[in-house]
């Protein structure tokens, strides 16, 4: 199950999109130009991929399916200051988390 908040890793792109919950979530992928190398990484490592829904009735539903891989504290680390030197507004030397959760929770100061 996977545990909120979370983050999406677009391919390709450094940016990084906070989602709180599952409805946002939905809300977030409503017009999202997905694809299959995008990831949705939980508060625990856990990841997820992004999957067209077959239980829903719009043929642009986005549903996560958990997958194998899982991300370490480091990991996630360098991709929020990956993130973060892309906006040019935090010394990435300073960015250091406790926790998976910590690190993912620190991206919803930035909404």
């Amino acid at each position: 199950m996977i545990q909120w908040p979370c983050l999406l890793k677009l391919e390709g792109d450094d940016e990084l999109i906070y989602l709180a919950s599952e409805p946002h979530f939905f809300m977030e992928s409503r017009d999202l130009i997905w694809s299959d190398d995008d990831v949705v990484v939980d508060s625990v490592g856990a990841c997820f991929t992004l999957c067209a829904s077959s239980s829903d009735s719009s043929p642009d539903a986005v549903a996560l399916q958990k997958c194998n891989q899982t991300v370490s504290l480091e990991e996630v680390t360098q991709l929020i200051q990956a993130h973060e030197f892309c906006l040019a507004e935090m010394c990435l030397t300073k960015i250091q988390f406790p926790s998976i959760f910590a690190a993912i929770t620190s991206l919803s100061f930035e909404r």
